[in-house]
Formats: structure tokens, sequence, C-alpha cells
């Protein structure tokens, strides 16, 4: 005797689901996550200086300025203007 169409599909539905049931869950979800990322930890990241960003108002020739020396610079304007601010702070007194 044949089935239903349902039927089948029910029977279907019953084996894929006691087929989940029987399998591991993978290590990278519930308990082993811990475990995975701990192994994942020592590999080594280059060490990257912190940036932050800062907006002030400059004069539109000084900005002129910076930008054509920016032109040669290694480090484009950013490290151009870490530069001069370094030095321009190293250079006047400290009031405290």
């Amino acid at each position: 005797m044949s089935m239903k169409k349902t039927d089948l599909e029910k029977h279907l539905a019953k084996k894929l689901d006691g087929r989940m049931k029987s399998r591991a869950v993978p290590t990278r979800f519930a308990q082993g996550s811990a475990a995975a990322k701990s192994a994942a930890e020592p590999v080594a990241r280059p060490a990257v200086a912190k940036l932050v960003a800062v907006s002030f108002r400059l004069p539109a020739e000084l900005v002129q300025r910076l930008r054509e020396r920016a032109v040669g610079h290694e480090g484009g304007i950013s490290a151009l203007a870490a530069e001069a601010l370094a030095r321009g702070l190293e250079a006047s007194p400290r009031k405290g």
C-alpha cells in the first residue's frame, strides 16, 4: 500500500530531525567557542600606533603650505602635521 504525499513528507522530516539530533555541536558554538577563541589569540598582531582624529581651524595660507610640503613627505599631511606639532611643543616652554 502506498503512502500519501503528506505522510512521506512527515517521514522525511522525522529522518532529518533524527540526523540533526545525533550530530555533535560544532566547537565554534556553545562551550567550545571559548577554547576556539583562546587558540586564536596567540597570533601576533603588528603594533600600530593609535590614531585620534582631531579637528581644528587653520588659516588658509598655512593649510596651503602644509599641502605643498605633504606632497613630498612620506607619511602625507597627517604625518607632516604630527611632526610639526611635536617640534612646536618641544620648542615651547611648558607653563605649569
